[in-house]
């Protein structure tokens, strides 16, 4: 099967032809005569000084409460590096990202999966597991667009959550990639910018408003838990890299940024239109919420639909999915996640067309 042929559902990443890869070489220029010595240097461990304020000032807290990390996945790992201990609580959503199921086992945290509604995480059964004794570390929180079930949570949700977290001592991570990238309804306000009590620690990257390839993430909450990450930080590499947040710098203070998210919030708001037409339209028993933003589609099948069986015969087809076992400690056989950043939609509904014979392929067996 050649790359011609396939058509991949299977990566969160944003096709060549919404990257801004003109604006990124100009910026890269303006970096390098603008800050020859502070880009060529070490630098610090809390990340290149003038984008740590440039984050600080968009989320509205003080530059000691941010650090800048090399992709949101290292800001994750610190965070959970210094926060859980094996055997600690740690609350997590079903379906929920499938690096950060992995990154938790490894520390050895003992996982409550909590339901994921059409409007986020189900706060219900979250408050009858606490009110049984359950004491998390930490709730690990994907507010927008989820990775991969697409949804988002409420406003209600978030100051539920906020609630809970004070009312039983844990801290919430809001892992918060996909913000930006809206293409229907209202944005909704973080939990950071709710937050009076300081229980919320906020994630977020470029990799889904610039590009992939910068791996430039961060982390912001209280100034005493991100001074005592930038020492592990400081130990672990000395700095991050300074040469790609340099050039994240001068592509956001150049207002490119602002043009590149509605460049993708438009493209990606095309093929989830696509996309979800196409489910439709081929698989009619699917279930699904049609996303708001982001980049993923998280599909239900029928209950004789079996993804162990669907993702050889699509991949047969020239279709690449993601299985949705792989999203959840146990279950998950009849869902699927569905990637359209990385398709374009003139390939959509082909590539749904051929996913579509290999359900019925499955059934007929």
């Amino acid at each position: 099967m050649t790359a011609e042929q396939l058509i991949s559902f299977a990566r969160g990443a944003p096709s060549l032809d919404i990257v801004d890869v003109e604006g990124l070489k100009a910026a890269a220029v303006r970096a390098f005569d603008t800050d020859p010595a502070g880009i060529t240097a070490y630098g610090t461990s809390v990340g290149y000084p003038p984008l740590r304020k440039w984050i600080a000032d968009k989320h509205g807290v003080p530059a000691d409460q941010v650090l800048i990390t090399n992709g949101s996945l290292q800001a994750d790992a610190f965070l959970f590096d210094h926060l859980v201990r094996p055997g600690d609580p740690v609350v997590v959503e079903r379906p929920t990202y499938d690096r950060t199921l992995l990154n938790l086992k490894q520390l050895g945290s003992e996982l409550h999966a909590v339901t994921i509604q059409p409007d986020g995480i189900d706060t219900a059964e979250l408050r009858k597991l606490l009110e049984s004794g359950v004491r998390p570390r930490l709730a690990h929180i994907i507010p927008n667009y989820q990775n991969p079930a697409g949804v988002t949570l409420s406003l209600d949700k978030r100051r539920e959550l906020l609630d809970l977290a004070v009312e039983y001592g844990f801290t919430i991570f809001e892992d918060d990639p996909y913000a930006d990238i809206r293409f229907r309804g209202e944005a909704l306000p973080s939990m950071l910018s709710l937050d009076t009590r300081d229980v919320v620690v906020h994630a977020s990257s470029f990799t889904k408003t610039v590009c992939p390839g910068v791996r430039v993430g961060y982390l912001v909450g209280p100034a005493a838990l991100i001074a005592d990450i930038a020492k592990k930080a400081t130990n672990l590499y000395i700095s991050p890299g300074m040469v790609s947040e340099a050039i994240v710098y001068q592509f956001c203070v150049s207002g490119d940024i602002d043009r590149s998210i509605e460049t993708v919030s438009t493209a990606l708001g095309e093929r989830a239109r696509v996309l979800a037409e196409s489910l439709r339209r081929h698989i009619p028993d699917a279930r699904f919420v049609e996303p708001d933003g982001g980049y993923f589609l998280w599909v239900e099948l029928p209950d004789d639909v079996d993804v162990e069986l669907v993702a050889p015969a699509a991949a047969e087809r020239g279709v690449a999915v993601v299985k949705g076992s792989d999203f959840v400690a146990e279950g998950g056989r009849h869902a699927l996640r569905l990637a359209f950043s990385a398709v374009t939609a003139d390939r959509i509904d082909e590539g749904v067309r051929r996913l579509a014979e290999a359900v019925a392929e499955v059934r007929s067996r």
